[in-house]
């Protein structure tokens, strides 16, 4: 039977080393590569095209959102589980909306987690029944009002949230341009359509909204420009 192949992409030491334990205990997976930072995470994709990414969300450098979406853009064939503190219906719905075909929050035990990759890695999805019973929950409750939902905000592009995290992790405009390859000038031009589009006027107004939508930890914020 072909083993499958997975990605680790998480920020902490101690987590990647406890999945790659548990993964490697069985003959049915193949940790080839991990990740501390979500742009490693895309590159490592490109480069080993594993079967599954097992994404967390709050990754440094790029979030595991933008992450997930830069990885299927590039090797559509692979698969991407959510694996995160978070359990908020507003992460899993844009988890899901980027691509991610599963999502587990960390208190799930190993054996949940070790299913819910092959799952995936079947062309399943796979949700913590935690997150299904409630998804399913809030949809009948949905159909049953027939309440009318309020207009979207205006999606950010993906050069937009690279921009957002890295402006919120205290990058000032010349660090974000190098991070990049962009100019200064074009950095800013990304900082106003991200103001325009969020209507916050300040950087410290984005931090903020970084951290209340997930793209970063409060305890990474730091001081900016």
């Amino acid at each position: 039977m072909k083993r499958i192949t997975v990605l680790l992409a998480e920020d902490h030491s101690i987590v990647r080393e406890g999945l790659r334990s548990l993964l490697e205990l069985g003959s049915d997976f193949e940790v080839v590569g991990e990740a501390e930072t979500g742009r490693q995470a895309v590159s490592l994709a490109r480069k080993l095209h594993p079967t599954v990414v097992v994404m967390d969300i709050a990754m440094p450098m790029l979030n595991g959102f933008e992450a997930t979406r830069q990885i299927l853009l590039a090797v559509p064939d692979t698969k991407v589980l959510v694996l995160s503190a978070h359990s908020d219906d507003e992460y899993v719905a844009h988890m899901a909306a980027v691509g991610a075909s599963g999502y587990l929050v960390k208190q799930n035990s190993g054996q949940v987690l070790v299913h819910a990759i092959k799952e995936v890695a079947s062309g399943r999805s796979y949700f913590s029944p935690s997150i299904s019973k409630r998804q399913g929950n809030a949809e009948r409750r949905a159909r049953e009002s027939g309440a009318a939902r309020g207009k979207p905000k205006r999606a950010l592009t993906g050069r937009e949230a690279e921009v957002l995290q890295l402006v919120a992790e205290g990058a000032a405009n010349k660090q974000v341009a190098a991070e990049l390859g962009i100019s200064v000038k074009t950095v800013e031009k990304h900082r106003q359509q991200l103001m325009d589009k969020l209507d916050i006027h300040d950087t410290a107004g984005l931090t903020r909204h970084a951290i209340a939508t997930g793209v970063i930890e409060s305890t990474i914020q730091k001081t900016t420009d």
